[in-house]
């Protein structure tokens, strides 16, 4: 059996509860039963009282979200962290045991890349393919969610890396999915699995959620559809913020959602970051990495440029992720950290 190593501390808690005097308290076939004398010398049988140890679920655990609007998120003064795809890092990638973990331990945001699949179900998922997290490769929107549904997403994690050429027992949460391995304590198979956005949207009520729309037009737009649809059943357009490397799919769902906050595509935000061109004032949280394709985005000339322009501004490092990157960020002028390492993150906020 592997070692678990991210087991959350708190986890090791049991709820006591204790068992009644009535007969309902344990089924028929298992009570145990004790003699008490009453007054009379008579003798009454009646079941034991018992106290049963039952887990505690990581759900349970989950806190109340810091603020519940994007508004609320942007006036509190101070630099947050988000947990990129669940912390794909020190987690499975964009697992629910990542975002829950995340959660417990303290962000301000959960990141999520979405996706349909072929029978029109909204999943919580990066690549179009699942070869690079899961055990089977399947192209998602070729699939249903049956399909994805059933897979490993733990299947290629690593403490060190998402990656397919270590060892078999460097694969920690490997074979939990499908219940070759136990789930860590608190948690589930299903916590490994390919996660559904309404499962999201269940478990996280509140929670501020930062969600890019993954393809491009034409095909990402049904996606649009669905996301916009969820978002307004759950009552969550005032606490995400929509993204999309296709500058036509931000701007179509500014169209049917025109209240969401929005962060621009690659092309405004390469018109800023090159141009000084102001996205408009519906997109106005950018999300850049430090350097893209070679070209030093995140400077100081680039903070002073958007703090001018009111705008706010998250990085996503995408790579080199640590405590020293984290605080040299923060240190540049960074107004939040997408973070694959979210509880480095969280030390670095506090400095």
């Amino acid at each position: 059996m592997k070692k678990f190593r991210f087991l959350v501390p708190a986890l090791a808690l049991v709820i006591t509860a204790c068992g009644g005097g009535s007969s309902e308290s344990m089924p028929d076939d298992q009570d145990t039963v004790v003699s008490v004398v009453t007054s009379e010398s008579s003798t009454t049988d009646v079941p034991a009282t018992t106290d049963v140890a039952s887990p505690v679920s990581a759900r349970d655990l989950i806190p109340a979200p810091t603020v519940s609007t994007v508004a609320d998120l942007l006036a509190l003064g101070r630099p947050i962290v988000l947990a990129h795809a669940s912390g794909e890092e020190e987690h499975p990638h964009s697992s629910m045991y990542g975002y829950i973990t995340s959660a417990i331990a303290g962000v301000d945001v959960l990141d999520f890349d979405v996706r349909l699949t072929s029978d029109g179900v909204l999943v919580v998922h990066h690549d179009d393919d699942t070869g690079r997290t899961a055990d089977a490769d399947l192209v998602v929107h070729e699939s249903t969610l049956e399909q994805v549904r059933a897979l490993d997403n733990a299947y290629w994690f690593t403490e060190t890396c998402t990656c397919t050429d270590q060892p078999d027992d460097a694969y920690l949460w490997r074979g939990v999915r499908t219940g070759a391995e136990p789930a860590p304590e608190g948690y589930t198979a299903d916590d490994f699995a390919i996660a559904t956005f309404e499962e999201v949207l269940q478990t996280f009520p509140g929670w501020v959620l930062n969600i890019e729309i993954k393809r491009r037009a034409p095909e990402a737009l049904a996606a649009a559809d669905e996301l916009a649809r969820l978002l307004d059943e759950y009552g969550a357009l005032d606490r995400a913020i929509v993204t999309s490397f296709d500058d036509s799919v931000v701007d179509y769902f500014h169209e049917i959602a025109p209240t969401v906050a929005m962060t621009p595509g690659l092309d405004v935000s390469t018109a800023f970051v090159l141009g000084g061109v102001v996205p408009p004032e519906w997109a106005r949280i950018m999300q850049v990495p430090p350097v893209y394709e070679g070209l030093e985005v995140f400077t100081p000339a680039y903070v002073q440029a958007a703090k001018a322009a009111g705008l706010v501004t998250w990085v996503w490092p995408n790579g080199g992720e640590s405590y020293e990157l984290y605080r040299e960020l923060l240190d540049l002028g960074a107004d939040g950290i997408n973070a694959a390492r979210p509880s480095e993150a969280l030390r670095a906020l506090k400095g």
